[in-house]
């Protein structure tokens, strides 16, 4: 590995590094760019994605393929090859390999957030706390333990940015909450949550409108796309909303003419 496009000639010291998971694999020191093998990308990235884990289990999700003697040789192969370089960012114990410490992994900043959401803690940054994780884990990478990961940091988003929304919504801080309720919206376009957020955020600001247009278009979406009706939790957040229109409707359509249907008694 090297600084692009200089070559390295040793660690500095209190050198900022960052390792970039989220939307491709990037590390840096101090802003500059390091080039690392695809190859030492995945052994870096696994590590980062899985700390303190193994040298068996390592190199089981890093070979899956070959036996896990051979496996284990690949690994020692690749660890010796990082060490070689002076930004190296791992350390290595008996039977455990971590990143450095200095190390700041993009990905840690999202599980952080959200561990604070989950806590009950309202992120001061708001706009930081809506763009952590906005990108997808590792794109165009195929491996298992990617896939398994990329969905579990999806989903811990997805869960965060409606956290985000209910807190400000029962804070009634109405416009961040609709913030964070587009952002997971956006993220997932077919998931009810944050269309069922919108709905709400609309209602308690007394827009009628806006949250009978924001049911109807989520209601097109779902049945253009899965020719599927959004469920009963959904729908009962606007009849309260929505029962004056129809009364009104069918008053101004007047009253229904059926022929009248006279019992006929016969005598005995």
């Amino acid at each position: 590995m090297a600084d692009s496009p200089t070559p390295t000639t040793g660690k500095p010291r209190n050198a900022q590094i960052r390792l970039h998971l989220l939307g491709g694999f990037r590390l840096t020191h101090d802003g500059s760019p390091v080039v690392v093998p695809r190859g030492l990308q995945r052994v870096i990235a696994l590590i980062g994605l899985r700390p303190a884990t193994t040298r068996t289990h390592l190199a089981g999700l890093l070979w899956p393929e070959n036996t896990e003697e051979r496996a284990l040789s690949s690994l020692r192969t690749a660890l010796w090859r990082l060490r070689q370089d002076p930004y190296c960012p791992l350390t290595t114990s008996a039977d455990t390999v971590r990143l450095d410490p200095a190390v700041q992994v993009d990905v840690d900043r999202l599980v952080d957030v959200a561990a604070r959401v989950r806590d009950g803690q309202t992120p001061t940054d708001a706009a930081d706390s809506l763009a952590a994780g906005r990108h997808d884990l590792l794109p165009g990478w195929y491996d298992d333990w990617v896939s398994t990961d990329r969905e579990r940091l999806r989903q811990l988003r997805l869960h965060m940015l409606e956290q985000v929304a209910g807190h400000h919504l029962r804070a009634g801080r109405h416009g961040e909450a609709l913030d964070a309720a587009l952002e997971a919206m956006a993220a997932e376009p077919l998931r009810e949550t944050p269309h069922r957020l919108i709905v709400r955020i609309h209602l308690a600001e007394g827009n009628a409108f806006e949250a009978v247009h924001a049911y109807y278009v989520y209601r097109d979406l779902l049945l253009r796309e899965l020719r599927l009706e959004p469920s009963p939790a959904m729908s009962a957040l606007l009849d309260e909303t929505l029962e004056p229109i129809r009364r009104a409707s069918q008053a101004a359509s007047g009253p229904c003419r059926h022929p009248a249907i006279r019992p006929t008694h016969r005598g005995g």
